[in-house]
C-alpha cells in the first residue's frame, strides 16, 4: 500500500537548521529511517518535502485520489494554511499529522494547528521517532479499521 510522508517548508535543511530544536539529522537521514519504517509495515513510502504550498496542495490532492493515507509535517503552514488544512479534508485515507518538536512547549503562535482537527492524530516532540511512531501508529489504525 502506498504511504504519502509530506513535508513542508525549510524541512530540507535539517542537519543544518536549528540543530538544537531540530537535531543533526539530514533530511537525506529522515527520508531513508522513514522508507526502512515504512517497509517493515508493508507501505510503499512515497516521501516528498517542499517549500511550496501550491505543491504539497497538489500532493495531497494525489493522495486523495489514490485512497493512499498519509503522514504529514506541514511545517509552518500548520499554524496559518487553510488552503493545506482544506485539501487535507478532502483526503480519502487516514491523515496523521507529525512534527519534530513539540509546538506546544514551543512559541505562541507555533502552539495552534489548523490542519490537526482533519487528522486522525498528531504525533510530535520525538524527532525522528514521531516519524516512526506516526508509520507504526497508521498501520495499527488501518489493521483496525478493516477488522
Amino acid at each position: 500500500m502506498k504511504l504519502y510522508i509530506l513535508n513542508g517548508p525549510n524541512l530540507g535543511r535539517l542537519g543544518t537548521r536549528q540543530p538544537e530544536i531540530y537535531g543533526a539529522m539530514t533530511f537525506a537521514e529522515l527520508e531513508q529511517a522513514c522508507k526502512v519504517e515504512a517497509e517493515k509495515f508493508g507501505f510503499d513510502a512515497e516521501f516528498k518535502q517542499t517549500d511550496d504550498e501550491a505543491t504539497l496542495i497538489k500532493w495531497l490532492h494525489e493522495a486523495a485520489d489514490a485512497a493512499a493515507p498519509v503522514i504529514m509535517n506541514p511545517a509552518a503552514f500548520t499554524h496559518y494554511s487553510y488552503a493545506v488544512r482544506d485539501a487535507a479534508a478532502q483526503l480519502t485515507a487516514p491523515f496523521i499529522e507529525v512534527h519534530l518538536s513539540n509546538p506546544a512547549a514551543r512559541e505562541e503562535f507555533r502552539q495552534h494547528s489548523v490542519t490537526a482537527p482533519v487528522s486522525i492524530g498528531v504525533v510530535a516532540g520525538f524527532g525522528l521517532n514521531s516519524y516512526l511512531l506516526a508509520i507504526s501508529a497508521m498501520r495499527e489504525y488501518l489493521n483496525n479499521v478493516k477488522r
